[in-house]
C-alpha cells in the first residue's frame, strides 16, 4: 500500500498551495509569541517604597528621611518594604529635632508599609504588581503568576494532541485561537490577582494548544522537504516575530490593561484564516472520510495548476487501510533496558534544564542594565539567527557535539554585559530548537513518538520553575546567572555522553539503539535478547 506522500507526489513540493499553507499557519503562531512572554511586562515590578501619607505631620527633613536605607548592588538605596515608625518620627518632628543630627536613624524602630506603596512610573505606568501591590510580603505571587501560566501550557500539551485527533486539526486550531484570544480579553476585567491568574492558566492552555495543532497541521499537509523547514524555521521564526512585537506594543502602551487589549486584537485578525486553511487530508483519511480528503487534494492541484488523477485513492488501498489496526505502547518501555533508561533520564534532564535556561533568560531580559524594552526586543531578535544557525548545523554536523557546543556558549552568562547575555540566549535557543530532531533520531520506531512527547513534557516542567530562577535576583543580582550558567554547562557535559545519531539509520527496535558513551552494560542473556527481538508492544501514534 502506498503512503500519503506517494499518493500526493503529483502536487509538487512548493506550489502556491504549499506556500499559502506555510505562511498562513506560520502567521497564526505570531500571537503565541507575544502572549507567551507578555507576563514580562504585565507583571513587571517597578521601583517602590513605603507610602508616607500626606496627612502625616512631618517636617520636610523628616519626610525625606522617613525611609531607611539598605545596601543593594554595592550602593545605598531606599528600603522597598520598611519605613521608620511613623508615630515616632512625627513626635521627633513636632519637637523640632533633626534627623541624623539630633536623632540616630539606625536606632529608630521600623515598621512595614502600613499605608501601601509608592511606585515609580518612570518605566511602567501600571502593572498587575502596582494594581494589587504584589510586593514585599506578597512578592511570591509574581513568579507564581508566570509559573501558573506555564502550568496551563503543560495542561494544554496533554490535551491538544488528543483533542485534535478526536475533533480534527482545523477545528481545534481555531478553537484554541478563540480560547487564547477570548480569555486574554477577559483578563482585562480582572478584579483581583486570583481572577487574573486563573484566566492566565486557561490562556496558557490555549497558547500551547494553538502552537502544537498548527505544527501538526503543517507537517501533515506539507511535503517532506518543506516539512523540515516549516518545523524548524517556519513556526519558530514567526514565534520570534511575535515575541519581537511584544516590547514594541509595551513601549507605546504603558498601562497593563490597555496593553493586554492591544495584544488581544491580533488574534481577532486570524478569523478570516478559517476560509483559507483546510483540514488535514491525513486526518480525514484516518477518520475514513476519503471523499473530503480527495476534494482538498483536488483543490490544491487546481491552485497549483496541476491536473489531478481521476482516482486519487485506489479502492483496494482504502479497503486495506480500513483493516489496519493500531495498538499501544507504554511509558515504561522508555525504561525497559539499562541503556534506554539511561538515555531517557539524560534526555529528560537535557530538555528540562535547557527549558529553564531559555525561559529564565527570556523572563529576566527587562531586568538587565539599560532600557527594559530594548533588552526584551534584542532577546527576541537573537532567536532568529539562532534558529537559522541550528537548522544549518543540523544539516552538516554531529548532533551531540553541536548541542553541547551551543549549550557551553549558552552557559556564558554575565549580567554586566548585555552582549554576553544575548550570546547566552543565542546558544540556549539554538540548543532548544535542536532537541526535537535529536530525540527523534535517538529512539526506535516503537517508542519514538512517546519519547518526544515525554521529554518535551519535561521542558514544560522546566518552564514552570524558571520564574523562580529570576526571583533569585531579588536576593543577589548575579545569583540567577551563576545558577543558570552552571546548570547549562553541566547539561552540556552530559550531552557528550549521548550516542551520536548524525548519519545513522533510524533504529527500528530497542536492540538497534546505540549505546550511551562511557557506560558499560552487562551482557544480556539469550532470553532477554529474544524478548527484545520479539516484543509484545506494538506501534501507535502518541
Amino acid at each position: 500500500m502506498r503512503d500519503y506522500d506517494e499518493v500526493t507526489t503529483f502536487l509538487g513540493e512548493w506550489g502556491p498551495f504549499q506556500r499559502l499553507i506555510f505562511f498562513l499557519l506560520s502567521a497564526s503562531i505570531i500571537p503565541n509569541g507575544f502572549n507567551g512572554m507578555s507576563v514580562v511586562f504585565l507583571a513587571a515590578t517597578p521601583e517602590h517604597r513605603c507610602r508616607v501619607p500626606d496627612a502625616a505631620n512631618l517636617s520636610r527633613a523628616w519626610r525625606n528621611h522617613s525611609i531607611p536605607l539598605r545596601l543593594q548592588d554595592g550602593r545605598e538605596v531606599p528600603h522597598s518594604c520598611r519605613r521608620y515608625r511613623l508615630a515616632a518620627i512625627a513626635n521627633f518632628s513636632a519637637l523640632g529635632l533633626e534627623p541624623g543630627r539630633d536623632v540616630d536613624l539606625e536606632q529608630l524602630e521600623q515598621e512595614s508599609c502600613l499605608d501601601g506603596w509608592e511606585f515609580s512610573q518612570d518605566i511602567y505606568h501600571s502593572t498587575i504588581v502596582t494594581e494589587w501591590s504584589l510586593v514585599c510580603e506578597d512578592d511570591w505571587k509574581t513568579p507564581l503568576t508566570s509559573s501558573l501560566f506555564f502550568v496551563g501550557v503543560l495542561l494544554g500539551s496533554f490535551v491538544s494532541g488528543q483533542l485534535s485527533d478526536r475533533f480534527g486539526r482545523k477545528s481545534i486550531l481555531f478553537a484554541t485561537m478563540a480560547v487564547q484570544t477570548g480569555f486574554s480579553f477577559l483578563q482585562i476585567f480582572s478584579i483581583n490577582w486570583e481572577m487574573f491568574t486563573v484566566l492566565f492558566v486557561i490562556v496558557g492552555m490555549g497558547q500551547i494548544s494553538n502552537y502544537v495543532v498548527a505544527f501538526i497541521l503543517g507537517t501533515e499537509i506539507l511535503g517532506k522537504s518543506v516539512r523540515i523547514i516549516f518545523s524548524t524555521l517556519g513556526v519558530c521564526t514567526f514565534f520570534a516575530v511575535g515575541y519581537m512585537l511584544l516590547p514594541l506594543f509595551a513601549y507605546f502602551i504603558r498601562d497593563w490593561r490597555m496593553l493586554l487589549l492591544a495584544l488581544t486584537l491580533p488574534g481577532v485578525l486570524c478569523i478570516p484564516l478559517w476560509w483559507f486553511i483546510p483540514e488535514s487530508p491525513r486526518w480525514l483519511i484516518s477518520q475514513r472520510r476519503f471523499r473530503e480528503a480527495e476534494n482538498i487534494i483536488q483543490k490544491a492541484a487546481k491552485m497549483n495548476n496541476i491536473a489531478a488523477p481521476v482516482v486519487i485513492f485506489d479502492p483496494m488501498e482504502l479497503q486495506e487501510l480500513k483493516l489496519q489496526s493500531q495498538q499501544k505502547v507504554f511509558i515504561l518501555d522508555l525504561f525497559r533496558t539499562r541503556n534506554i533508561a539511561t538515555i531517557t533520564i539524560m534526555s529528560l534532564l537535557l530538555w528540562m534544564l535547557t527549558s529553564v535556561g531559555y525561559f529564565a533568560l527570556s523572563l529576566n531580559a527587562p531586568n538587565l542594565h539599560g532600557d527594559a524594552y530594548l533588552n526584551c526586543f534584542l532577546s527576541a531578535l537573537i532567536e532568529v539567527p539562532a534558529y537559522i544557525t541550528a537548522w544549518l548545523l543540523l544539516r552538516t554536523l554531529p548532533r551531540r557535539y553541536i548541542i553541547a557546543g551551543v549549550l557551553f556558549l549558552g552557559g556564558d552568562y554575565n549580567f554586566l554585559s548585555i552582549g554576553l547575555v544575548m550570546l547566552g540566549k543565542f546558544g540556549i535557543t539554538s540548543a532548544f530548537s535542536m532537541l526535537y530532531v535529536f530525540t527523534a533520531e535517538l529512539y526506535p520506531t516503537l517508542v519514538r513518538n512517546m519519547a518526544v512527547g515525554v521529554t518535551s513534557m519535561a521542558s514544560r516542567v522546566g518552564s514552570i520553575i524558571a520564574p523562580y530562577f529570576v526571583y533569585l535576583g531579588a536576593y543577589n543580582r548575579v545569583l540567577p546567572y551563576i545558577v543558570m550558567g552552571s546548570l547549562t554547562v553541566f547539561i552540556g557535559i552530559i550531552t557528550l555522553f549521548f550516542p551520536e545519531s548524525f548519519g545513522m539509520t533510524l533504529p527500528e527496535t530497542l536492540e538497534q539503539m546505540q549505546k550511551v558513551k562511557g557506560f558499560r552494560f552487562r551482557k544480556r542473556t539469550r532470553d532477554s535478547v529474544e524478548k527484545e527481538e520479539n516484543p509484545k508492544v506494538l506501534i501507535t501514534s502518541f
